[in-house]
């Protein structure tokens, strides 16, 4: 069984979840794929900043306290910096020497048999479709350091509840947000591997690959053959 929902958690949803309610039209699928009996990472695709509410929301309705990495920049906010702390949200000091410090707040929570929920992209898409980009490696390297399973999630329709970059929600009428999650992707080949960058890539492209051919389906459609890279594309949409 999932570990008990904290109380903290419980009254961020009596003021959050009624919201969300009125302004979405929910398809949830694939609850029964987040294990149940240890600690493990969702990973989600990235299209806009109502991404994480709908991807909460998903996490909670499965029993699942939802834990996200978040900039560190959204601590510093007085009010909402308190509400990320005692949530236990992990704040990422990107290019710092306190980065090491997401991770190691991270492993406690995968520990003691909490979900983390990630964007691996780090960023919105910047492909023009809104298809997944090339990933960052951190999700399969805390997936393979500390042998927890990676539950790709796909989600399609928070765009529509607010747009890429966008500040003003679109409320009325209710907007359809489909959230599915897949079978547990198999990173057993890496498991024994060295952490070398090529190792880290390659699984990395697996778990990007799971959730790439999951949103094909939702979407029905074909994702771009190559996946858009900001190194070599840029980050401009």
């Amino acid at each position: 069984m999932p570990r008990p929902m904290p109380a903290g958690f419980k009254t961020a949803a009596f003021f959050i979840k009624p919201i969300l309610l009125g302004v979405t039209r929910r398809e949830w699928s694939g609850g029964e794929n987040l294990p149940t009996d240890s600690g493990f990472i969702a990973v989600s695709n990235h299209m806009t900043y109502a991404d994480p509410f709908t991807l909460a929301h998903y996490l909670y309705d499965h029993g699942q306290a939802p834990h996200f990495l978040a900039k560190a920049s959204l601590f510093d906010i007085p009010l909402a910096g308190r509400g990320l702390r005692g949530l236990d949200q992990v704040p990422v000091h990107r290019g710092s020497a306190r980065a090491k410090d997401a991770v190691d707040a991270a492993a406690k929570l995968l520990e003691r048999g909490d979900s983390i929920a990630v964007f691996p992209e780090g960023t919105l898409t910047r492909d023009p479709d809104l298809w997944p980009m090339v990933a960052r490696t951190g999700a399969a390297r805390m997936a393979l350091d500390y042998d927890v399973p990676v539950v790709p999630i796909a989600q399609w329709g928070a765009q529509h509840l607010l747009d890429p970059y966008g500040k003003r929600p679109h409320l009325i009428p209710p907007k359809k947000v489909v959230v599915r999650a897949g079978a547990p992707v198999d990173l057993t080949e890496f498991r024994g591997a060295d952490r070398d960058i090529d190792t880290l890539r390659r699984a990395t492209d697996r778990i990007m690959g799971s959730l790439t051919a999951m949103l094909e389906d939702i979407r029905g459609e074909q994702a771009p053959a190559v996946a858009w890279d900001m190194r070599r594309e840029g980050g401009g949409r």
